[in-house]
């Protein structure tokens, strides 16, 4: 092998082993910037000694080992006042005086749970919404802060800044890295999942910019779920709804090609040309559906998937089972209470049992302060009038929608509805 095609190879290895060496680093140093340099510090001696040696028949364990020398290194180096530094210090002295003793037993060390425990500290709930996402793209998904801020719009600066605020509060607060359990283990796992899908849902429909879609988002999402599912145990607590988010976003996730025309408008769930759906994704979806289903409960994530499952199953339009969706959202708003799912619930109701139907359940939601500047509410006003032949009507609420929105393609599919009633 050529000196650069080891190169490559050394990287595809780090890209592949990075988050589980940090999560690993990460509760030996109790530190997510610091085991973050010790990963790279790991890949730059691999950079090193790999080209002259070849590449190792465990290249994540050998990663991990030079990550851990050097993490001893530093820590017998350094001259650390403060108590806990000096407890880590001590405690990895104990275990690792004998490196060489080291080496072979690690090479089979199972990270499941200290990568596990990374997901759960990048999505605690001490960090907000924004910070708990730009910090597990960073350091689950190895995405850049360049990536990330172009992702969401951001100025790198604003994300870097993010990311180092997440990991100071992580540090503050005393994280040790673990996965919790029993009660406490579902309870942080609503975060986990939030996190995940918020990543999923601002590529599947993006809420600003020209781009209505970003395919890479839902990508690394899917990627977490599948992670997530891995590593989580079918009598763990939560699986199911872990298995339910991962369903549901396969399942959406199949139908990205068809959102959108040549042009990048957005074609309508509809209109779309369901042989452009992705058979795997939808293989996949029902495949993880089901595992949840047999695991027992009836949390939204699986909710959400048996909704998306009906459209998946539908070989036309003309086929969905609008009644069946509609009895879906009846019992997604009783554990999922929330005025987007009733708005939602008031679309399948109008497509099961007519538009006046739709009209007069977003009657009864049309005061709700969270749908107050909430495009999708015009918009769908604006359907049922139209499917009622009132075009007037039909229009102004498309054109109130297309203010309301801040994606460029949005707005124009609006706007096209709208001109559409003359």
């Amino acid at each position: 092998m050529g000196t650069g095609e080891t190169r490559q190879a050394i990287e595809a290895v780090f890209r592949i082993e990075r988050a589980r060496l940090i999560a690993g680093l990460a509760r030996m140093v109790r530190d997510v910037g610091r085991a973050e340099e010790l990963a790279q510090d790991a890949l730059v001696v691999a950079l090193i000694e790999w080209p002259r040696s070849g590449v190792p028949a465990r290249p994540g364990a050998w990663l991990m080992t030079a990550a851990k020398r050097r993490a001893i290194d530093t820590i017998r180096h350094e001259k650390m006042r403060e108590r806990v530094h000096g407890e880590i210090a001590r405690e990895l002295d104990g275990a690792f005086d004998d490196m060489a003793a080291m080496v072979e037993p690690g090479l089979d060390d199972d990270l499941g749970d200290e990568l596990l425990g990374l997901i759960f500290a990048a999505c605690h709930p001490v960090l907000s919404a924004d910070a708990r996402t730009a910090l597990t793209l960073r350091v689950i998904g190895g995405l850049t802060t360049d990536e990330i801020a172009r992702a969401f719009l951001a100025s790198e600066t604003t994300i870097a800044q993010r990311i180092v605020r997440a990991k100071k509060t992580i540090g503050k607060a005393g994280l040790h890295f673990e996965v919790p359990r029993g009660a406490e283990r579902v309870a942080r796992l609503g975060s986990v999942l939030e996190v995940v899908y918020l990543i999923f849902n601002e590529g599947y429909a993006a809420t600003a910019g020209d781009d209505l879609v970003r395919p890479g988002l839902c990508l690394e999402a899917q990627r977490l779920g599948r992670i997530l599912a891995g590593l989580m145990a079918d009598d763990g607590p939560g699986k199911a709804e872990v298995l339910g988010l991962l369903a549901l976003m396969e399942i959406q996730a199949s139908r990205l090609a068809a959102r959108t025309g040549p042009d990048g408008a957005l074609v309508p769930l509809t209109e779309q040309n369901r042989a452009r759906w992705d058979q795997l994704l939808i293989r996949r979806g029902l495949d993880a559906l089901a595992h949840a289903e047999a695991l027992g409960g009836e949390g939204p994530y699986m909710l959400q998937a048996a909704l998306a499952a009906c459209h998946a199953r539908a070989r036309s339009p003309d086929e969905t089972d609008w009644p069946r969706i509609a009895a879906l959202y009846d019992r997604l708003r009783v554990v999922m209470p929330s005025p987007v799912v009733d708005l939602n619930r008031a679309i399948a109701y109008s497509m099961a049992f007519g538009p006046e139907m739709g009209l007069r359940l977003l009657y009864e939601i049309s005061d709700a302060a969270a749908l107050r500047n909430y495009a999708p509410l015009p918009a769908a006003r604006g359907d049922f009038l139209f499917r009622c032949g009132r075009l007037a009507e039909a229009r102004a609420e498309f054109e109130a929608a297309a203010k309301l929105t801040r994606n460029a393609r949005e707005a124009a599919f609006l706007l096209a509805r709208a001109d559409a009633c003359d």
